[in-house]
C-alpha cells in the first residue's frame, strides 16, 4: 500500500466524523511522517506505507473517536503562529483572531497587558508578537493551561515579557498585586450550558473554559465589574463574546462606566466587544 492509498482509505473512513476527512488524514499522516503537509504531496504519495501504517491507523482511531486533529497534533495554528496545545486546553479557534485583531487595534502604545483565562496563551502571545513595544501578564485558574502558554513562550521569541500565573479571576483578591493595565484581554467562557455542541468540544475540551451557566453569561457579569480597578487611565478591553451576545454583554458593561464597540468575524458575526470608560 503506498502513501496516496491510505490516505484515501482513512478520508473515506473519517467522512462520518469530519467535514475535513480528507484534510484530517493528511494533517496525520504528515504528523507520522514528521514532515510538513506540503511535502507530503508532493514528496511521499508514493512511499511505501506499511513502516508507518499502525501508528498513523491509531491516529485514525483517535479521530474516529471525534478527538480533536490538534489535540492528536499536539498543536494548533493561529494568527500564523503555531502554538502548542493539549487536553485540558481550550483549543485557539479562528474567530478568536479578530478578538486579537480588535485589541491591536484599540491598545495604545507601550501597553501593559492583562489577559484573563489565557489558556494555551494563544491571544496575549500573538498581541505581543505583534507589538514588539508591549509587555504582558496572563492569569489562569488551571494551572496546565499556564504551563502550556509558559511553554509556547520561548518558540515566539517573548521570553522576558511575558509572564504566566495561575489565578482564578471569580477568587476575591486575584490582582491585588497586579497592577493597572492599558489593555485587559479575554476569551471568557460564553457558551450556555445545555448548549448542543460537536462531541469532538463536548467531550474533549475543558468545561470550565467553555460553559457560562444558562445564557453563557455568568462570567462576564463576574469580569465587567472588575474591569475599572484593572485598567490604567484610558485603558481599554476587548472581551470576546457569543454571536448573539454583543447586546446583552454591552447592556451589563454600561451599568460599570463602560461604552461598547462590537467588532464582527470573519462571517459576519459578533465575535469581539471593545470596551472603554465614558
Amino acid at each position: 500500500m503506498t502513501i496516496a492509498e491510505a490516505l484515501r482509505d482513512a478520508a473515506r473512513r473519517l467522512e462520518p466524523v469530519s467535514d475535513t476527512a480528507r484534510l484530517d488524514a493528511e494533517l496525520l499522516m504528515a504528523h507520522q511522517l514528521r514532515v510538513s503537509r506540503s511535502d507530503l504531496l508532493l514528496k511521499h504519495m508514493q512511499d511505501d506505507a506499511l513502516p508507518h501504517l499502525a501508528n498513523f491507523e491509531h491516529f485514525v482511531a483517535r479521530r474516529l473517536g471525534h478527538e480533536p486533529i490538534a489535540y492528536i497534533l499536539g498543536q494548533q495554528e493561529f494568527f500564523g503562529r503555531t502554538f502548542a496545545v493539549m487536553p485540558g486546553v481550550l483549543i485557539p479557534r479562528a474567530d478568536s483572531e479578530t478578538t486579537v485583531q480588535a485589541a491591536l487595534d484599540a491598545a495604545p502604545v507601550n501597553a501593559r497587558v492583562l489577559d484573563c483565562g489565557t489558556g494555551s496563551g494563544a491571544l496575549l502571545l500573538t498581541f505581543l508578537a505583534e507589538r514588539p513595544d508591549a509587555s504582558g501578564i496572563g492569569i489562569d485558574a488551571s494551572a496546565e493551561a499556564a504551563m502550556v502558554a509558559a511553554a509556547n513562550t520561548a518558540p515566539l521569541g517573548l521570553t522576558g515579557r511575558v509572564q504566566f500565573l495561575r489565578r482564578d479571576w471569580t477568587q476575591e483578591g486575584w490582582a491585588d498585586d497586579l497592577g493597572a493595565f492599558d489593555l485587559v484581554i479575554a476569551n471568557p467562557p460564553y457558551v450556555e450550558q445545555d448548549a448542543d455542541l460537536d462531541p469532538g468540544v463536548r467531550d474533549f475540551e475543558p468545561a470550565e473554559a467553555l460553559f457560562a451557566g444558562p445564557e453563557g453569561l455568568d462570567d462576564y457579569r463576574v469580569l465587567i465589574p472588575q474591569l475599572p480597578a484593572l485598567l490604567s487611565e484610558g485603558g481599554v478591553a476587548v472581551l470576546e463574546i457569543g454571536a448573539s451576545q454583543a447586546l446583552t454583554v454591552a447592556e451589563i458593561a454600561a451599568k460599570y462606566g463602560f461604552t461598547a464597540l462590537v467588532g464582527k468575524d470573519l462571517a459576519g458575526r459578533d465575535r469581539a466587544i471593545t470596551l472603554r470608560l465614558s
